[in-house]
């Protein structure tokens, strides 16, 4: 039976970052909702206003035994920029923020070296939070596996990114 762990990331739109993460060869399952938030079952225009506290952020499930967490997070910092506060590509507002969003503690110390290896790039503080995941609720239908269903829906990422994920070998 496989192993499944899970980590939780932000990354602008989570049409985009879903699909950046279901290339990766290992990632068993996705879904996107909305992570870290102060009310309860929001829904997708409730968080589109930017006074909920919630991050639209993508659930990654993975089998540790063909993907590891450290390469899961590298490939994270591929398809961001960390510096950028409440934006990726054109999206703008809270709910656009990075994060990495945990639930098991025993994944820090690889958290923190990635965020440490990713810093030593970069002059300016990273704007990605690194935070215990406090709260997590599933998006409405339509947003799950969004860009399968939409092929040419936007998206904030570059279509090469999502073939570079493809090629890529994963790392345990």
């Amino acid at each position: 039976m496989t192993r499944m762990k899970e980590i939780y990331l932000a990354g602008g739109c989570f049409w985009g970052t879903e699909h950046f993460f279901k290339q990766i060869e290992g990632v068993m399952e996705t879904e996107v909702g909305f992570a870290n938030g102060h009310t309860e079952n929001p829904t997708y225009q409730e968080v589109y206003t930017d006074t909920t506290g919630y991050v639209e952020t993508v659930l990654v499930k993975y089998d540790p035994d063909v993907v590891g967490l450290e390469f899961l997070l590298e490939m994270y910092f591929k398809a961001i920029d960390p510096t950028s506060v409440n934006k990726q590509g054109h999206d703008e507002g809270t709910r656009y923020r990075t994060g990495i969003y945990y639930t098991d503690a025993d994944d820090l110390p690889v958290i923190n070296k990635v965020y440490a290896e990713e810093q030593a790039n970069y002059p300016l503080p990273l704007a990605v939070e690194k935070l215990p995941l406090e709260n997590f609720y599933t998006a409405e239908d339509y947003h799950q596996d969004y860009l399968d269903k939409n092929p040419t829906g936007y998206c904030h990422l570059p279509t090469s990114l999502f073939e570079f994920a493809r090629k890529q070998k994963p790392q345990v």
